[in-house]
């Protein structure tokens, strides 16, 4: 899973109009998933999100978690980041996992925050969502956990 989170101010997700998601102080977090992400990829995220350090201590250094300083989280799904951009001018969604199982991922994520975190908002997986933020300072990080490799014995 490859999460792109950044440190805002408020943020807010629009679907037909509709605002669907707000937040203030806290993470936006766009999320990706990708072909091999199960359960396990989605725990672990959550648990790099909750205590990663990007919030200023009495000293200005980022040494506190989201958990820390109580701020909101807004999860979005956003499958291109899962895309291969290496060679060309069009990405490849080849690494991307199909939308069943990235929608089925992405709920198990939503599922285990909301039992972790009550501060919680999300986009909606599948929709045209017009996606909004107010970067603070700015911070942005890419988090990644890699997908399961898949090996055979002989």
């Amino acid at each position: 899973m490859i999460a792109l989170l950044q440190r805002v101010t408020n943020a807010q997700v629009t679907v037909d109009g509709e605002t669907i998601a707000h937040i203030g102080p806290g993470l936006m977090v766009l999320v990706g998933v990708e072909r091999g992400d199960g359960a396990p990829q989605a725990e672990r995220l959550l648990e790099r999100l909750l205590s990663y350090r990007v919030f200023a201590d009495s000293k200005g250094h980022m040494n506190r978690s989201l958990t820390d300083m109580g701020g909101d989280l807004l999860l979005v799904p956003q499958f291109t980041l899962a895309a291969d951009t290496r060679k060309g001018t069009r990405p490849s969604f080849t690494p991307t996992a199909p939308p069943a199982l990235g929608q089925q991922i992405f709920e198990h994520l939503l599922t285990r925050a909301k039992t972790r975190y009550p501060r919680l908002a999300a986009g909606r997986f599948g929709a045209h969502m017009q996606v909004s933020l107010t970067n603070d300072g700015p911070v942005t990080f890419t988090l990644r956990v890699p997908p399961e490799v898949k090996t055979t014995t002989t």
